[in-house]
């Protein structure tokens, strides 16, 4: 996985009905885009996240 600041990390639910969580990477803290990323969620909270297979990065 490779992302960018400013790129949009989308995680999708691990159950049926879960909803997709969705936040922007604001740092990245592995070496050329790798994880973990500082992602800020739709909600305001900010978070370390080591992205699992269920997530994809978005490019701006």
């Amino acid at each position: 996985m490779h992302a960018n600041i400013g790129d949009r990390l989308l995680v999708e639910g691990h159950k049926v009905g879960d909803p997709r969580r969705e936040g922007e990477v604001v740092e990245v803290r592995g070496s050329d885009g790798a994880p973990p990323y500082v992602v800020r969620w739709t909600d305001g909270h900010e978070g370390l996240v080591f992205p699992g297979p269920d997530a994809h990065v978005v490019p701006r």
